[in-house]
């Protein structure tokens, strides 16, 4: 199972936007429903707001800042801060993303993906994706703005809007919105161009490898149960079950899937740390919001930051 970082967020969201009956091979009525924002739903989500994923509090230097375990899928009833997180967001200057996906520079960025030459993959690895993406009720034009392995990834996250998960009601989106409501701005602990760079290939060979080992999850059914544990868990804010991520996701086998799991998680957090810490110093007090899978393993952010001479306490 692939793992999707903040910036293809916006991009997935763009896709679901767009995506509607994508030809006479699809059965309409399929089709997962499509996300939008409205009073209602915002409305609807503030009644059953509650504490969702996982938040520490994490001081140094007489200054309270504060770590916010996220998650890249949501559901719309998930579109509101629970009572924790919105006093943490009332007590700080700034919010911090891996990325700000509402940024000049992110806009730019996805706007120049279209513009890549694109890959050469084998006909048969493009038929299998190009079926599939019809099945999702994307528009089968869209397949070719940008590198196939960045689709192929996107796909993934995709895929549970029929059980009510799309990226388009992930926390850093709600996170967003609630900070720019408040006046708080919006920072970025990592660059747009870093976050690209985990899911660009190098070349075709590797792009086809990206493409074959995100259908060969695609295909399975279990997939999607698998990505809903993931979701549930994390609304139940069960750290315990991401901790165990790897042993039950049926997606890290191979020495290639071993080494895109480090490059995702452990290879990033001292760099993220790095950056909370850097904000936290300056004097700001800062709620930062990083992926909750980065809270978990030996190199667990939560335990970065300790290492670094903060008092870290779990608030849920």
């Amino acid at each position: 199972m692939f793992m999707m970082k903040p910036m293809l967020v916006l991009l997935v969201a763009l896709l679901a936007a767009s995506a509607g009956p994508a030809g006479a091979q699809v059965d309409k009525t399929d089709c997962p429903p499509s996300a939008s924002y409205s009073r209602e739903l915002f409305a609807k989500a503030e009644q059953q707001a509650r504490d969702r994923g996982f938040l520490w509090r994490i001081e140094r230097g007489g200054r309270v800042s504060y770590l916010f375990g996220s998650m890249h899928v949501g559901k719309a009833g998930w579109m509101s801060p629970g009572p924790s997180v919105r006093s943490a967001l009332g007590q700080v200057d700034a919010l911090a993303l891996e990325v700000d996906m509402t940024s000049a520079e992110a806009q730019q960025q996805l706007q120049q993906l279209a513009g890549l030459a694109p890959r050469e993959i084998p006909q048969p690895l493009r038929q299998r994706l190009e079926r599939l993406w019809v099945a999702e009720c994307l528009p089968l034009a869209q397949l070719n703005n940008g590198p196939v392995e960045l689709q192929a990834v996107t796909l993934m996250a995709l895929m549970g809007r029929r059980q009510g998960f799309d990226p388009s009601y992930a926390s850093e989106l709600m996170l967003t919105m609630a900070a720019r409501a408040g006046g708080l701005p919006v920072l970025s602990l990592e660059s747009v161009r870093s976050q690209l760079d985990l899911f660009l290939a190098a070349d075709d060979a590797e792009a086809s490898e990206t493409v074959a080992q995100a259908l060969e999850q695609l295909e399975k059914p279990e997939t999607r149960v698998m990505q809903e544990k993931l979701a549930v868990a994390w609304a139940h804010s069960e750290l315990d079950v991401l901790a165990s991520y790897q042993a039950w996701c049926d997606c890290v086998h191979t020495d290639r899937e071993r080494a895109d799991m480090k490059k995702l998680l452990d290879d990033r957090n001292p760099g993220l740390a790095d950056g909370i810490e850097r904000l936290h110093a300056s004097g700001q007090r800062v709620f930062a919001a990083v992926g909750a899978l980065h809270m978990t393993g030996q190199t667990a952010l939560p335990r970065l930051l300790a290492a670094r001479g903060f008092a870290v306490e779990r608030v849920f």
